[in-house]
């Protein structure tokens, strides 16, 4: 084993410098009361400094290490007994022996050590007359000894607790000046983006009525607003991904209901594709109604966009238990996302279709919003393949209860789509 750095090995502790802690003067009470000694003392053991953290009889302080009677016997197998320092050569002249700074005579030692055995003081007692302790005394310093490494050993937990707990209050302070910071300048790019965009746009749109249709003028114009288009839902889209997944208004909510909305909202396009949506029995959870819909939204509109060219898009949407949490699936039959690049789908601003694919529209903040708010909800959120070569998009919702209420008439199934 190499050099130990003893400063480093005792400072996790967090005992020197500070006054005794009262269960640890305890217990060089007891050791005192054990051995029969008026005097105990808990030292651990610096580079160059013995530091007596606690004691009985003798008020703690500091000495050097090499006057230090513990020193002596740092490296010894196990507990050493002196009955007469005076007639023991390691001790004889050892300052605390010949009245320089103490006159004892008697001196008993157990080693305390830390949890990987590595030796971090002793646990001593003292008599200014040589004496001699029995087997049953002996032993019992020996098992108080063990007790102060406990003790010494959940000091030094608690303080890396405490540290650990104020680091993460750090963190979060910091998280959420990001937040607030992230909020702002989102805030702040949509108004300075939007400003000159929607002049440009106005611009397009009165410069449209005054170029002849089927031109090659018309064509760059109307091509130019619709980039203008795309870029205000791209602004749109970016603030949205800021703003969500924040502070959550949790309340009971029957999914269901929200899936009729969502239903409602997306008519148009479901019906202008051909889409037949199948919902089955859905839980009421805990949840932000307003973030869940934009979620619920995500999913079943990518369903119905990504459709395979050569069948009417399906659409089923189901949920299960799962441990201690819902499990929802979206499940469709449309195109699929390459298994290599599922997790990629939820990056913002990617897209895993061909982006020159008209299907394909779209910024690619959709699913990585999704996932902003899922998380925030302490769930999951994933794309497996279905039954039907499409995609299943799936997300969790924690929920401690080992039942659930369904909205619906019959309990949850394994909805295929095919």
């Amino acid at each position: 084993m190499g050099r130990i750095d003893r400063d480093a090995l005792i400072a996790p502790y967090d005992v020197i410098g500070h006054p005794p802690a009262p269960d640890l003067n305890a217990l060089a009470e007891l050791a005192a009361d054990i051995s029969g000694t008026p005097t105990a003392l808990v030292n651990l053991m610096g580079e160059n400094t013995q530091h007596s953290i606690a004691g009985f009889g003798r008020e703690p302080g500091v000495c050097d290490r090499a006057d230090s009677m513990c020193n002596v016997i740092l490296d010894e197998p196990g507990q050493v007994i002196v009955n007469d320092t005076r007639s023991d050569p390691r001790f004889a002249d050892n300052p605390y022996v010949t009245g320089e700074r103490a006159a004892f005579r008697f001196y008993a030692a157990t080693h305390l050590r830390n949890p990987q055995g590595l030796v971090l003081g002793t646990l001593c007692v003292f008599d200014d007359e040589a004496r001699s302790l029995d087997d049953r005394r002996i032993r019992g310093l020996g098992l108080l000894a063990r007790q102060v490494d406990d003790a010494l050993e959940l000091r030094r937990r608690t303080s890396k607790l405490v540290d650990a707990v104020a680091e993460l209050a750090e963190v979060r302070a910091e998280l959420t000046r990001s937040n607030e910071a992230l909020h702002a300048f989102a805030g702040q790019v949509s108004h300075d983006l939007r400003n000159p965009l929607t002049a440009i746009n106005g611009f397009l749109e009165e410069l449209q009525y005054s170029v002849p249709h089927d031109t090659p003028s018309s064509e760059y114009v109307a091509r130019a607003l619709s980039s203008t288009h795309r870029m205000s839902d791209l602004i749109t889209d970016l603030l949205g991904f800021a703003k969500l997944g924040g502070e959550l208004r949790r309340e009971p909510v029957a999914l269901r209901n929200l899936v009729e909305e969502v239903r409602h909202d997306l008519a148009p396009a479901l019906s202008a594709v051909g889409a037949q949506l199948d919902v089955g029995p859905l839980p009421t959870v805990r949840v932000d109604p307003t973030q869940l819909r934009a979620v619920l939204q995500n999913l079943i509109s990518n369903a119905a966009k990504y459709r395979h060219p050569e069948r009417p898009p399906l659409i089923a949407l189901h949920s299960c238990r799962q441990d201690h949490a819902w499990r929802i699936e979206v499940v469709d039959n449309g195109i699929g996302v390459p298994r290599d690049r599922r997790e990629e789908a939820f990056s913002p601003l990617t897209r895993v279709h061909d982006p020159h694919d008209s299907s394909a529209e779209g910024a690619g903040i959709g699913l990585a919003t999704a996932r902003r708010i899922i998380n925030a909800h302490g769930g999951q959120i994933g794309l497996d393949a279905s039954p039907a070569g499409g995609t299943v998009a799936w997300f969790t919702l924690p929920d401690p209860a080992e039942g659930g209420s369904f909205v619906g008439s019959h309990p949850p199934r394994s909805a295929r789509v095919s």
